[in-house]
């Protein structure tokens, strides 16, 4: 099975097991499995190119059945997408995951651009070799031929991409259980830049030229993806997420883990909640983003912030933009990547915007129906 799926150059003599890059026929479901939820998303297109949301839904997930990224009870995973499937109301059994963080591998190399289609492969499987830190036979991979180089125009930029095996055949496994098939196994973060083209609408000017960085705080990592152009060019990840907040409820107020959890969905707790609890716990959010921030800018001095869009669980906290654009200094939004669509009788319209900081994976995905039309 193929994986990533971007707009590939497809090598069709290239036998590979990952799906960022090649052709789809039909609608696809986007499927986004997290620490703590599967999401689905089913998008469709007018001929003029104007989105509607047909279906969504978000599913719990037990602790621990995801763990790094890594699935660790595919089964569970595999009934709560079937749930999602099923309260959906989608009939599209074909779907699109995406796996993240250390377990992948993205590499930009340069290739003569003279190469007939066998030479390519086999010049990509010595580099394979250079940058992937696993034997071939444990890896999935595959490529993007993009562009001429900038420096030499005799030789192409060509994305090299990479994760464990069993990373991309559990997902697929996942999707089986749940009466799906695998149609595109891609990387989050190209997911997120295809899902950019939605947060530009967000923005009172056009994104060229401009450097704009997504920042999504989830449960357990806020991942900083900085892009330049619309084009992803810088991506970091920090062990700070809002299960911190979850635990800091459950240590506060006796409850469970899974009671501290509703509650700071939900609402309900003590009067003093956001003053002893979720003040402090505000800041130390603060602080993780600067320090994200400053890491890009240690390495990219003369590039100017132009805006900040805030995506996750996290985002959703009320404020926190504002906060984070007084820390920065810098234009900040909360993403909605549905802004501009219409929606479904399937759709409830409450729920999704609320959840609509934590689709962007989701959207991403589900737009790779779209890549070839």
């Amino acid at each position: 099975m193929n994986w990533l799926e971007t707009k590939l150059h497809f090598k069709p003599n290239f036998k590979i097991n990952f799906s960022i890059f090649r052709k789809k026929p039909t609608t696809i479901l986007g499927i986004d499995i997290t620490t703590t939820v599967v999401k689905l998303l089913e998008l469709s297109r007018n001929e003029n190119h104007q989105y509607q949301v047909e279906s969504y839904m978000v599913i719990p997930l037990p602790r621990d059945v995801v763990v790094d990224k890594q699935l660790t009870n595919v089964q569970i995973i595999g009934e709560a997408i079937k749930r999602a499937v099923h309260r959906s109301n989608t009939n599209l059994k074909q779907a699109a995951v995406a796996v993240g963080g250390s377990s992948v591998i993205a590499k930009q190399i340069t290739l003569p651009a003279d190469l007939t289609d066998d030479e390519m492969v086999e010049q990509i499987m010595i580099e394979a070799e250079q940058y992937i830190p696993y034997g071939i036979d444990e890896v999935n991979f595959d490529f993007e031929v993009q562009n001429q180089n900038e420096i030499d125009a005799n030789r192409v930029n060509v994305l090299l991409a990479a994760s464990r095996r069993e990373n991309v055949e559990d997902r697929v496994a996942a999707l089986a259980i749940a009466g799906l098939k695998a149609k595109v196994v891609d990387i989050e973060s190209f997911a997120i830049e295809n899902a950019f083209v939605f947060l530009a609408n967000q923005l009172p000017y056009p994104v060229e030229n401009k450097t704009i960085i997504v920042i999504e705080i989830g449960a357990n990592l806020t991942t900083l993806h900085v892009l330049f152009n619309s084009r992803a060019i810088y991506t970091r990840e920090q062990n700070f997420g809002g299960r911190q907040l979850t635990e800091e409820i459950q240590h506060n107020y006796g409850l469970s883990f899974e009671e501290a959890g509703i509650a700071k969905k939900l609402g309900g707790l003590p009067d003093n909640y956001e003053s002893d609890v979720l003040e402090p716990f505000k800041r130390s959010m603060i602080q993780q983003i600067q320090r994200a921030i400053q890491f890009f800018v240690a390495s990219n001095a003369n590039r100017p912030i132009d805006a900040v869009i805030l995506a996750g669980g996290c985002a959703t906290i009320a404020g926190v933009d504002k906060l984070v654009s007084k820390a920065l200094n810098v234009p900040t939004y909360v993403a909605n990547p549905f802004i501009n669509m219409s929606l479904s009788s399937r759709v409830n319209a409450s729920n999704l915007a609320k959840d609509a900081p934590t689709m962007l994976i989701a959207c991403g995905l589900a737009l790779r129906s779209f890549d070839n039309d």
